[in-house]
């Protein structure tokens, strides 16, 4: 199943058309995307014996991010061994973990106002959680899934490594978390656990990989996490990035205002967002 959040309504993906689930549910579930992680796993059964085809066109300017205000947002930090090669890091032996704040989500289409000329991308395989998760076992993690997305961690380096590290403030500005273009269920993706990632500038390449190349799969992930604290429906995980950063070229490249970035996930979709100077403050 593909879960969307179009034009801020909970839909289901059936090819280039939408089912609005509030109207076919009858207001069994919300129209809200939010509303619906805290019933997953009874969605999931609901939406299992829908016979309904949907009728609504997607518009890719009217798609958000599938789970637009979840409570955790996570970001793992030298989770590919190339990206902790070209950073000059030793790979960590236990995951790298720091948050994004959720107002920095937003969707696969959106612009993104650049507040500097430091900012950088990072594509990356997005994890939703479908059911509260504590002290799950890795053997287990996948149980607690909602599905997939494409993502890109954003990052200001300026920000980012001023004072003592500041990654949380510096990956955190108004759109710096495009995700989408929906949320793909883990029964969609064959492989998933090897999946290809990339992303383009312009057309141009800048990013190519594949999951199985994480230090810390997802299912390691949900166990270290959950070890720790709870984790909510919802809540979404960004869980690295490979090499081919911006910061670590010689010399460095950023984003820049009309650039594009294209950023895909194997079997899930795709990200175009166009990138924009800044508007002056009064």
């Amino acid at each position: 199943m593909k879960f969307a959040n179009l034009a801020g309504r909970a839909s289901i993906v059936t090819g280039s058309v939408a089912i609005d689930v509030e109207t076919a549910s009858h207001g069994r579930f919300p129209a809200d995307p939010h509303g619906v992680f805290a019933r997953w796993a009874e969605f999931r059964r609901w939406a299992g014996d829908l016979r309904d085809r949907g009728d609504r066109p997607i518009v890719e300017s009217e798609l958000g991010a599938p789970s637009p205000r979840p409570t955790q947002v996570f970001g793992i930090g030298l989770n590919y061994k190339s990206h902790a090669a070209e950073a000059g890091l030793p790979v960590p032996n236990t995951p790298a973990v720091f948050t994004k704040f959720p107002t920095c989500l937003t969707g696969p289409a959106a612009d993104v106002a650049l507040p500097s000329s430091n900012v950088d991308w990072e594509v990356e395989l997005v994890v939703v959680i479908g059911v509260p998760a504590r002290r799950v076992a890795e053997s287990a993690a996948w149980d607690y899934v909602a599905g997939f997305a494409v993502g890109q961690d954003l990052s200001e380096r300026v920000v980012q490594w001023a004072g003592a590290g500041q990654f949380s403030l510096g990956k955190s500005f108004p759109a710096f978390g495009p995700t989408g273009p929906w949320l793909v269920t883990p029964d969609e993706v064959p492989n998933r656990d090897d999946l290809e990632l990339g992303c383009a500038i312009d057309g141009e390449t800048v990013q190519k990989s594949r999951t199985s190349d994480l230090v810390f799969s997802v299912s390691r992930l949900i166990a270290e996490l959950s070890a720790v604290l709870p984790l909510l429906p919802g809540d979404v995980i960004f869980t690295g990035t490979p090499a081919g950063i911006g910061a670590t070229r010689n010399p460095p490249r950023f984003l820049k205002p009309g650039e594009i970035l294209t950023s895909y996930v194997e079997g899930i979709g795709t990200l175009r967002n166009r990138f924009v100077a800044a508007a002056a403050e009064h």
